[in-house]
């Protein structure tokens, strides 16, 4: 299981793609121990979507945040999911809810008009982005938002506990040993957002949440 999930991150760090989706899925849900769902609706929930927004979900993987988000926005609303995976894109469309479609591309090379979007979540998906394309990754969320939107980061934290940092870190490899504050450092206001608020979120996340000026 840890080799696996080891080999995404050799794949992140090369800025290569992810191709296995069902295999993601259940790695991904036993990296939280079984609250994936809970995890998720949190990400969600700190978001703060609104009926009838424009929302672009970067790095969407097999699309499950996106599901989430989808009824959230009402059918008025859309969400857009974007990821440089094509066997991820395919999963996803397959199961895309109405008001959902999905692209492929990177976070560095957002495929988009400026202002597309009111809102621009990725959830546990910077640390698959090669370190030295991080900030271009940001700007391109600033640059794809309309003045005064809002942007959620949610990524992986380490267990407080060393036990349960050992035994979460045999069963999902390198995604969980960084420190998200280290992973994102000064970039999102270095890449122009305003950050309103950041912190812990159960099931082992933390998150940003900004705005665009």
């Amino acid at each position: 299981m840890g080799k696996l999930l080891h080999t995404h991150e050799e794949h992140a760090a090369a800025g290569g793609t992810i191709d296995h989706p069902r295999a993601y899925d259940t790695f991904v849900s036993i990296g939280f121990l079984g609250g994936r769902r809970a995890a998720y609706t949190r990400v969600a929930t700190a978001a703060r979507p609104r009926a009838g927004e424009r929302v672009l979900d970067v790095g969407c993987g097999t699309g499950y945040l996106s599901r989430i988000l989808a009824p959230v926005v009402t059918p008025s609303g859309h969400v857009t999911g974007v990821d440089p995976s094509p066997a991820m894109i395919e999963y996803a469309s397959r199961h895309a809810p109405a008001n959902c479609t999905y692209v492929e591309g990177s976070g560095q090379d957002l495929p988009f008009p400026d202002g597309s979007f009111d809102l621009v979540i990725s959830s546990l998906a910077v640390h698959h982005i090669p370190a030295e394309a991080r900030p271009e990754a940001l700007r391109q969320m600033f640059r794809v938002l309309r003045p005064g939107g809002r942007l959620l980061i949610a990524e992986f934290r380490p267990p407080a506990k060393p036990l349960a940092r050992r035994v979460v870190g045999a069963l999902t490899g390198p995604a969980m040993r960084h420190d998200p504050r280290d992973l994102l450092g000064t970039m999102i206001p270095d890449a122009g957002f305003q950050v309103e608020s950041e912190g812990d979120l159960p099931y082992l996340l933390y998150y940003v949440r900004a705005t665009r000026p």
